[in-house]
């Protein structure tokens, strides 16, 4: 499959905070949840093609151990999720919980003068 996200895989993804990258990894998966319950297998598989790349654009940019963990169980737990067995119990729900709070970190420190380095 090509690069979906050629400008930030050029490295301007690198530039982002942690949590900005996860928020944008949520909005692919919301998508591909959406597609999925509308019946549209096709979109929902190139949707979550590109949150599989978005991960892996953050996993090569991840500055911490632990971040690096965190990515890769994500990255696993997707997987599992949509293409596998769901053996972990995940849900749509639970999804959209998780890459929520990353969105609203995100927001919010867009809209205030906060360091954008508090999110890294």
């Amino acid at each position: 499959m090509s690069v979906q996200h050629k400008n930030l895989a050029s490295g301007n993804w690198g530039k982002m905070p942690l949590a900005a990258q996860l928020a944008n990894v949520g909005s692919e998966v919301e998508r591909t949840i959406s597609w999925s319950q509308k019946g549209n297998q096709d979109y929902s598989q190139k949707a979550f093609a590109r949150a599989l790349e978005l991960l892996a654009l953050t996993k090569t940019h991840c500055k911490k151990n632990s971040q690096l963990k965190e990515v890769g169980r994500i990255y696993e737990l997707l997987v599992d999720y949509f293409a596998g067995k769901n053996d972990y119990g995940s849900t749509d729900q639970l999804w959209k919980r998780y890459f929520s709070c990353y969105t609203y970190l995100t927001a919010n420190v867009r809209n205030t003068s906060l360091d954008t380095n508090l999110i890294s």
